[in-house]
């Protein structure tokens, strides 16, 4: 799949902005760096300066490498240019998603107070919300989507299933900016119940969806060898 440079070039920037943050703040910053908070947004443990300064840099450009080198991997991959804008918005909103939890972070360093439900909440929120927008346009491949074995079977399983996890996604969106709104444990455990139910919800619809598609495929060498 040939790059579209100038969106590689806005996926980098985020990156480049983390990386630089962390050289730029590395000789002002404490020795211990909040590194984790619980689901209140308080912080329940510190770490040092690699892990709070360039650990999350490093592993958003893992992250971009690896989901820019997956394509060519995937024997789909000629199935990616019909979904290219969609897997764009799907890589950049994961990568403004870690850009927003590691500045929280470096502003919790230097004693600034964010509140990091709020921010993880609402940043789940748009990650949900931006998923579920681009779903139904992911066409059949091995790495981005609902990758169930009903779906990867049938291409009518796969097509109703994203329109349905479409909007699943951006009910779960939803919940999740309730809850870094609202900070409360029972709209916590709501949103964890929502998700749970969301997720048993889509693989079993791919499977109903999968039994009664006439044109469904089985995986290769697994149909009875006839007597």
């Amino acid at each position: 799949m040939k790059p579209n440079w100038r969106m590689e070039v806005i996926q980098l920037l985020p990156i480049a902005a983390m990386f630089l943050a962390g050289v730029l703040c590395w000789s002002y910053a404490p020795d211990h760096i909040p590194a984790h908070w619980n689901f209140q947004g308080q912080v329940d443990r510190y770490g040092g300066k690699f892990e709070g300064l360039l650990l999350l840099p490093l592993v958003a450009l893992g992250l971009y490498g690896l989901l820019r080198v997956l394509p060519a991997f995937d024997p789909g991959k000629e199935n990616y240019r019909t979904f290219l804008g969609a897997y764009d918005a799907i890589r950049l909103t994961v990568t403004l998603f870690l850009a927003a939890i590691y500045t929280v972070g470096v502003l919790t360093a230097f004693g600034y107070h964010v509140n990091m439900t709020t921010v993880v909440g609402l940043a789940m929120g748009v990650l949900f919300l931006v998923l579920g927008n681009v779903m139904g346009k992911i066409r059949p491949n091995w790495f981005v989507g609902v990758r169930t074995p009903w779906t990867l079977s049938s291409k009518l399983s796969w097509t109703k299933t994203h329109r349905l996890a479409g909007w699943l996604f951006i009910l779960m969106g939803l919940f999740a900016i309730v809850w870094g709104i609202a900070q409360n444990v029972w709209v916590f455990g709501t949103m964890l119940a929502v998700d749970g139910v969301c997720a048993v919800t889509i693989m079993v619809y791919s499977y109903l969806v999968y039994r009664k598609d006439p044109a469904r495929m089985s995986p290769a060498d697994t149909r009875p060898v006839a007597e």
